[in-house]
């Protein structure tokens, strides 16, 4: 028997495939990784052979682009080598799915697979990475047998996927290696410039508000265009100009206001001299009347960008967030796949199968029927792509079963749809020119013929105005009163995420897919801000990042060089570059610019200057120096750390916390003050030394290790005072007593998230030399309070080990742990390896937290 392996994009994409091709028929579980489905799809074969499918998903991409061993350590390497000179490899995506592994159980004997990646070019590039993982395991075709395919489909519906089964094609390998070019691009240049960007401004100043200086081929122009937009209202002087308005008398209860044909003058007395010739005027005479119909066309059908755009301008979405949302729909098969350029539907596009899915819905049911009723309008002829139809409701969904930013989604696009293939709003406009003297004026007002379009998207509607009276040519209305306004001039407005959208799709900067990234970049970055109305206002660390590229190297910042770069991975993906070619062209000149950046810095750093302050001047004094015994400063802003401005020395600091000074205790090993990291009251807190935080003392230690976690022998903040045993949740961690946490006493896992509440109220925890014969696990000694003693009778103090002891059993509770701790489970299993070494210490290998000499002492880890 044949076996066919069938991989989708997500989880959630796999099983309504499935679903499908099987007609619900199918046994499916969890894979081995514990996030992606795997499951049996019973299927008919015309061929008559027997065959076997199989259905499995994996996450999204299942490699990424790195550097190589050294290449990514800041430290150790000269950013301009990252141009050509260091090495890249592909690393699983996110190495905790296991995927490679998890795609080669799946695939091991199958004869074929089928591929059912999102069918973009980043969905092509994840069909080969696909097959790198599977094609190695599957048995081995014979004659030339063809055992690759690749399933092209753009929405989850049954006629879509059965289609698509039926017309199995091949990966696309020239659209995949576009994409690869894209990243090495994007990670070498990203790379060296954010990492020389970040070790130098980082290094002088002290409130850049950010813990990445970044720059990014695609995300710079993005920030540039918000800039320039900043710049125009920056520069912007207001003018004053004056206008002249009119009001005419209909009869006794009605009047009109009339526009200047002028518009406005910038000249008040040219203005005072208009006025003075109108106002004495008494009648105003009809020179001109005109009535035409004119028709307000209906939207072109709905692509990535327009969707994007609506998406932030009218529902406050966010374009990433909006993404996501689409994403959701589809793989629900609510919507057609949401990532096209294309505002054209094929010939053969079953319009009216598509709105017959919304003929029932509560909300526009009578609109759908009356157009199933006369016909459908063919929508309006927009841009073929070539990629996927434009986005369209697939089934019918309700507000209940939605709900929230997915329904609001929805309804747009549904409504979007269906307006798409009604007709045109017809509306008959009605211009009146009359003249004052020597000046004419004009009114005008509109009368709704038909609807059309605008009864399904009533934002859209011709507003109504108040009718205008009839008349001819030489009729005559009594004026009112005429005056003078005086107005000014108004700068633009920070620009819409909705105009920035709309910039990147004109310039070329990214694609429908990676634009929302580009913009949530800037944002996370602190490079902008986002206000009311989704308008992104630049930052000073973002203001002066682009005035300093254009002091610099304008191309930089400018989006001509990326657009060109784009055009070249176009022609990657349709076959016309050579792969090679183009990426060693594009990374010799960013490698020029890179050079001329780093010799032009000065530039830049004049501008930071008259921003920022420098590390000397910024942050209130801390934590006393080991190497001078002054204070050193505490620098809150991102990412925070101390400087000692005596020595100019900057030590880093654990982030996303609270740091403040730990009772002026000293390291033993250095005599720097020890500070102590908080991440709140329920969390986790520990303390250290700044100096060894960032040079550890101990063969066995990394750099940004805390006092938990370090094996001095004998110091009292050390792992080896305060360790009490193994994490009981991760694999690498040891509990540790948090010595500053009582009376609301806390044990920590050190490298994990476990936090154990216990023994509250006692006023001293301290870790026994003595271990539990039990586990191995540290004894701790706990003294209570008297009057708030849980021991039984009239004691207050008690010894023994967290995991063993029944009485400490109560005291404890575990907190953002996976599972149950084994102390509250009862059965051999709190003896069976819960210690600090959970059995694993080598025969002969002493204590870790009493090590016998220097050389144990510097030796002792925990597993």
């Amino acid at each position: 028997m044949k076996t066919v392996l069938m991989v989708a994009e997500k989880p959630s994409l796999a099983q309504s495939i499935a679903k499908i091709l099987s007609r619900g028929n199918m046994s499916s579980h969890k894979g081995l990784n514990g996030a992606c489905f795997s499951a049996r799809v019973p299927l008919d074969t015309s061929a008559g052979q027997p065959v076997r499918f199989k259905m499995t998903s994996v996450c999204g991409h299942v490699m990424t682009l790195d550097f190589l061993g050294k290449y990514n350590k800041w430290d150790k390497v000269d950013p301009a080598e990252l141009f050509s000179q260091a090495p890249t490899e592909k690393k699983e995506a996110n190495p905790k799915l296991n995927m490679v592994k998890f795609l080669q159980v799946e695939g091991r004997g199958c004869d074929y697979i089928v591929l059912w990646l999102d069918c973009d070019k980043e969905g092509e590039n994840i069909c080969f990475e696909v097959l790198d993982a599977v094609v190695p395991v599957m048995n081995k075709a014979h004659g030339g047998e063809k055992t690759v395919f690749r399933a092209r489909f753009s929405s989850i519906t049954d006629t879509d996927i059965c289609n698509a089964m039926a017309r199995l094609g091949e990966p696309d390998h020239n659209e995949a290696l576009s994409v690869d070019a894209r990243q090495e691009l994007d990670l070498r240049i990203g790379c060296a410039f954010t990492r020389f960007q970040t070790k130098y401004f980082q290094g002088k100043y002290g409130d850049l508000d950010s813990s990445l200086i970044s720059f990014g081929p695609c995300q710079t122009p993005t920030l540039g265009f918000c800039v320039e937009r900043h710049d125009k209202i920056q520069s912007f002087k207001p003018e004053a100009y004056w206008v002249l308005q009119a009001k005419v008398n209909v009869d006794k209860d009605r009047s009109l206001l009339l526009d200047w044909d002028r518009v406005r003058v910038f000249d008040r007395e040219i203005a005072q001299m208009f006025l003075n010739m109108t106002k004495q005027e008494k009648e105003a005479q009809v020179e001109a009347t005109s009535r035409k119909e004119k028709a307000k066309q209906r939207p072109l059908a709905l692509n990535t960008v327009e969707m994007l755009r609506v998406a932030s301008s009218s529902l406050g979405m966010g374009p990433q967030h909006a993404m996501q949302t689409a994403e959701r729909l589809y793989t629900q098969g609510y919507i057609s796949y949401p990532r096209t350029e294309t505002t054209h539907y094929p010939e053969n596009f079953d319009l009216k199968g598509c709105l017959r899915q919304q003929a029932n819905h509560p909300y526009w049911a009578d609109t759908v029927k009356r157009l199933l009723a006369e016909g459908v309008n063919r929508p309006r002829k927009g841009h073929d792509a070539g990629d996927h139809p434009p986005i369209t409701p697939m089934r019918s969904a309700t507000e209940a079963e939605l709900g929230g930013d997915a329904w609001r989604l929805y309804e747009y696009i549904t409504r979007h749809f269906i307006a798409t293939v009604s007709h045109d709003c017809k509306y008959l406009q009605t211009t009146i020119s009359l003249r004052i003297g020597p000046e004419l004026f004009t009114c005008s007002g509109k009368t709704v013929l038909s609807p059309g379009f605008t009864e399904i998207m009533p934002w859209q509607s011709v507003p109504l105005e108040e009718s205008l009276p009839t008349c001819q040519r030489g009729d005559t209305f009594a004026v009112a009163e005429v005056k003078m306004l005086e107005k000014q001039t108004s700068p633009p407005d920070y620009l819409t995420e909705a105009e920035l959208i709309t910039l990147m799709e004109k310039h070329g900067i990214g694609t429908d897919a990676s634009i929302p990234v580009h913009i949530n970049n800037i944002c996370q970055r602190n490079y902008v801000t986002v206000e009311s109305g989704r308008r992104l206002k630049p930052t000073n660390l973002g203001v002066v990042l682009v005035h300093g590229y254009y002091k610099i190297d304008a191309e930089l910042v400018l989006p001509t060089i990326r657009s060109a770069v784009e055009k070249q991975l176009n022609l990657i993906a349709q076959g016309k570059a050579d792969y090679r070619q183009v990426l060693g062209h594009t990374l010799d000149i960013f490698k020029r610019k890179f050079h001329y950046f780093v010799d032009s810095i000065a530039g830049m750093d004049e501008l930071m200057e008259v921003s920022f302050s420098p590390l000397a001047a910024t942050g209130k004094p801390l934590s006393r120096c080991g190497k001078c015994h002054r204070f050193m400063k505490y620098i809150q802003a991102k990412p925070s750390r101390l400087h000692c401005s005596h020595c100019d020395e900057t030590y880093t600091l654990p982030q996303n916390g609270t740091i403040k000074l730990y009772k002026e205790l000293r390291c033993p090993l250095d005599d720097f003050e020890l500070v102590l990291w908080s991440s709140g009251s329920r969390g986790k807190a520990y303390p250290l030394c700044p100096y060894c935080y960032n040079h550890p003392p101990f063969r066995d230690m990394k750099k940004g290790m805390g006092c938990n976690e370090c094996t001095h022998p004998s110091c009292p903040h050390s792992l080896s005072m305060l360790g009490i045993g193994q994490c009981v949740e991760c694999e690498r961690g040891v509990l540790v007593l948090d010595a500053t946490s009582g009376p609301k006493w806390k044990v920590a896992c050190n490298k994990c998230n476990v936090v154990a509440h216990c023994f509250e109220n006692a006023y001293r925890v301290r870790v026994s030399a003595d271990t539990c014969p039990s586990c191995e696990a540290a004894l701790l000694h706990v003294d209570f309070n008297k009057a708030k003693c849980p021991l039984p009778g009239d004691e207050t103090q008690h010894t023994g080990c967290v995991f063993c002891d029944p009485v400490f059993q109560e005291l404890v509770e575990l907190k953002h742990a996976a599972s149950c701790h084994p102390m509250h489970r009862g059965g051999p299993g709190r003896r069976q390896g819960r210690g600090r070494a959970r059995g694993r210490r080598p025969p002969g290998k002493p204590n870790p937290r009493r090590p016998k000499d220097k050389m144990s002492a510097l030796a002792a880890y925990f597993v």
